[in-house]
This record gives structure tokens, C-alpha cells and sequence, in this order.
């Protein structure tokens, strides 16, 4: 892959819009050089609401990214999220031909295929097929079958679906931005890019995106996807419930959580006041930090409830020696970590996007809070390296005569290697039209 080579990744979220430009340096570390934000003001817990100032948002995020590396952006990688989205797990079987001696990449890409057309509620689109466990006759815990000998090849599948009008409105609003969709990846996937390492993956761990309208989930074990979840929770109501109990302005509450806000009450000085500026000719209204603390704490405690409830319909709940990674805007909230820990009874730190990144000029992007759209830069760059080695096995194919086709295809997934699959055809088919005609705050 050539150094120069630019991917931006795009992150339409409930509190903002943001935009990165990235490159992989020469030690193969990326290397940001530019980064764009605005006020998300057309999204509702990831859901496009008002097309214009979403579109107005994308604008001005793309143009800052594009003006600060100095670049012209024509392409993005983006980002969906939302309550609308659903996970399942779907079993698939094909039966080969006795005559045939290995099963080749053709056949395990014709078993996810057929995933491709199991029947989905009424208005939803599968945007993710990824693969689990492998079974060749019976003998399962296989990861590549591509090789073996065996009639009957089974899987495990993990189906991602989203809402087919929210595929639409993200693609329209990237349309209109002047931009073409590149590919279009679950938000929690792209944070676990940037947040988590294969050992966190092998050993188990639990990824817990708080953001600005929702709280994602991404459960990891044996280096393998097992559970997605999007709890319908996020920062914007922690704020709403400052707002109620203090009797306080939106804006004045935000700064309430993020620079004296506490997860966990008792931590808080019981004496320990803020005095903030009254309405228009009233005296300044003081607030204790302690009760903003158990505000707070209510609401958190709500959220890791429904996190612990993922955990257990899992099944990997007493599995994840990797325990909990905390990431986005919310981990940033005082406390937040020792109040997952207690209540889930699992390890738990915060996911910062710092693993993967080389020397920086912009240090505000190794914050929790952009973890997402650094990961969706990381998802462009595994993809350009699958589509080369693709190319490389294809090419070794063809010089051994072998029967794999030459042409421009993505190499199948196997159980603990990509992370998603590519939906490019898939939205096309939605909207009747290449993907580029139509994919925070705390």
C-alpha cells in the first residue's frame, strides 16, 4: 500500500459531525492530518432527522478536515448507529458434491451469500454478514475451512440489520454534501478498531461506546464477534436530567456534567457548591455538587443495567477475562469506570484510541470521544489491505492454473479475521443506485 494513500472517515453522531483525514506512516501507524467537527443538530439518537442542517454539518466538518491537510476529499468512509439497529445469530448449511476433494473460497463464499437472503423484518436491510464458527462433517470449532476435506460445510453467522430508510437518509445527506460513500460500517465495529487489540479480543472483552444518543455494544471473545447492541441511552440524557433537576438551562447543564459532573455521588464533597448565572434579573442559582452527582449517578446506573443485560443474553457474561472497555464521549465522566466495575463486577478501563495512531500534531483526537472516526479511517485502510491481498492470491491462483476467478472481489471473512463485510451491492440494491448516489458530547 502506498504511503500516501488518504481515507477519511465520517461520523454522523447524535451530538456531532465529525470528520478525520488520515494516512499510514512508514511504521505503519496512522498519521491524522486533519480533523473537522460540528454541531450535530439533525441527528436524534443516530437517526437523520432533518436532512438540510445534517448536510450543513457534513459541509462544514469536511471542510475543515480538507482545509486543515490541505487536501480535496471526495470520498468517505461512514458510520451508522442507532436503536434501529438489530443483531441475530443465523446457522447455514450447504451440502458439496462427494466428488470434490477441498473445499475451496468459492464455497465459503457462497454459504455467506445465501445469508444474504434470509428474510429480514419488513423495512430493514442486512448491512453486516459476518462469520462465527465453521463446521466441516460435523467437526465444529473451525475458523478457515478453505482447504479441508468434507461434504457438508456449516456456520455460525452474525447478521447485522439496520433500518432500510436510515441506510437511505445517511447516503442522501452524503449525496448532497457533494461526497461519495465508500462503505458504511457499524460504529461500535470501527470503535473496537481503534480501541481494542487482538489479545482484548482473544481473551474476551466487552466494548461499551457511550455516546451523545446511544450506547453501543460490541462483545469479542476467541478473537470472534459474538453479540452487538444499541441501548437507546446516551450523554444528551444525563444532560436532559441535570436540566429537570436543577432547573437549569440545556447549555448551562452540559457544563455542569462534563466539568464538575461525578458517576458516583458519594465521591463528591457533600459541602462543595457552584454558583451559576440566574435568568434575566434573578440571582445566580447554586448547585450541590453531590446532588448534581447523584443526578448523575441515577442515570448511569440505569444505562449499566441495560449493559449488563446484553452481557448475560450473550452468553459470554462469565467469559471475558478482557472484561469492559469504555469508550466514546461518556467515558469521560468522573468516575464512570469504578461504577461499571461495581456493578457489572468486571474489569474496566477507558478505550483511547492511541494504540494504532503515530505522532500527532492534533493530540485532541486521542480522546475516547473520537474513537469512532478514528476507527473508521483504520476500517479503510483493512480494506484496501484485504482488496491487495485478494489480488496477490488471485494472481498466485491464476500463475497455478488453479480455478479461482480473476476480478475485482473482496476475500470472505474467516471466523476472527475481518470484522465486517463490505455492503457496497447490498445498498445498491436498496436504493437503486451506486452508494455514492444516495451511508460527542458526553
Amino acid at each position: 500500500m502506498e504511503n500516501d494513500k488518504l481515507i477519511v472517515g465520517l461520523d454522523i453522531g447524535t451530538t456531532k459531525i465529525c470528520a478525520i483525514i488520515g494516512r499510514k506512516n512508514e511504521f505503519g501507524k496512522l498519521e491524522v492530518l486533519g480533523m473537522g467537527k460540528a454541531v450535530s443538530d439533525g441527528v436524534i439518537r443516530g437517526i437523520v432527522t432533518n436532512i438540510d442542517k445534517t448536510v450543513n454539518a457534513i459541509q462544514k466538518a469536511v471542510s475543515d478536515a480538507s482545509d486543515m491537510a490541505d487536501v480535496d476529499i471526495a470520498e468517505v468512509i461512514v458510520g451508522i448507529a442507532g436503536q434501529h439497529i438489530k443483531s441475530t445469530v443465523h446457522h447455514g448449511v450447504t451440502i458439496r458434491r462427494q466428488n470434490q476433494d477441498e473445499i475451496t473460497i468459492e464455497d465459503v463464499r457462497g454459504l455467506s451469500n445465501d445469508m444474504e437472503n434470509i428474510v429480514v423484518p419488513p423495512g430493514n436491510s442486512i448491512i453486516h454478514v459476518m462469520p462465527q464458527d465453521y463446521t466441516v462433517d460435523y467437526e465444529d470449532g473451525i475458523k478457515d475451512p478453505v482447504g479441508m476435506s468434507g461434504s457438508r460445510l456449516e456456520a455460525d453467522f452474525h447478521i447485522i440489520t439496520a433500518q432500510t430508510t436510515a441506510i437511505n437518509n445517511i447516503n442522501r445527506c452524503v449525496k448532497r454534501a457533494n461526497l461519495i460513500s465508500q462503505d458504511l460500517i457499524l460504529e461500535p465495529l470501527a470503535s473496537s478498531l481503534s480501541v481494542l487489540g487482538d489479545i482484548d479480543k482473544e481473551a474476551g472483552v466487552c466494548l461499551v461506546d457511550i455516546g451523545g444518543g446511544t450506547t453501543d455494544i460490541a462483545i469479542f471473545y476467541d478473537n470472534i464477534i459474538r453479540h452487538t447492541a444499541v441501548i437507546p441511552l446516551g450523554g444528551n440524557i444525563i444532560t436532559t436530567d441535570i436540566k429537570e433537576g436543577c432547573m437549569v438551562l440545556h447549555h448551562q447543564a452540559e457544563l455542569l456534567k462534563t466539568k464538575f459532573g461525578k458517576a458516583i455521588a458519594e465521591e463528591a464533597n457533600p459541602n462543595e457548591i457552584v454558583s451559576i448565572p440566574g435568568l434575566r434579573n434573578r440571582p445566580p442559582k447554586e448547585i450541590s455538587i453531590r446532588n448534581l452527582a447523584a443526578i448523575i449517578q441515577a442515570r448511569m446506573e440505569e444505562i449499566i443495567e441495560y449493559v449488563q443485560n446484553e452481557l448475560v443474553a450473550s452468553g459470554h457474561y462469565k467469559k471475558l477475562a478482557g472484561g469492559i472497555v469504555l469508550t466514546g464521549g461518556g467515558a469521560q465522566l468522573q468516575g464512570v469506570a469504578q461504577l461499571f466495575e461495581y456493578m457489572t463486577g468486571l474489569d474496566t478501563r477507558i478505550g483511547y484510541p492511541n494504540e494504532h495512531l503515530g505522532k500527532c500534531k492534533i493530540e485532541e483526537v486521542k480522546s475516547p470521544m473520537y474513537a469512532t472516526t478514528v476507527g473508521l479511517v483504520l476500517a479503510g485502510f483493512k480494506s484496501l489491505d484485504d482488496r491487495e491481498t485478494v489480488y496477490n492470491e488471485r494472481s498466485l491462483a491464476v500463475g497455478a492454473k488453479t480455478s479461482a476467478p480473476v476480478g475485482k472481489s473482496e476475500r470472505f471473512p474467516t471466523s476472527g479475521d475481518n470484522l465486517f463485510s463490505k455492503i457496497g451491492s447490498r445498498i445498491k440494491d436498496i436504493i437503486g443506485g451506486d452508494v455514492g448516489d444516495e451511508g460527542g458530547n458526553y
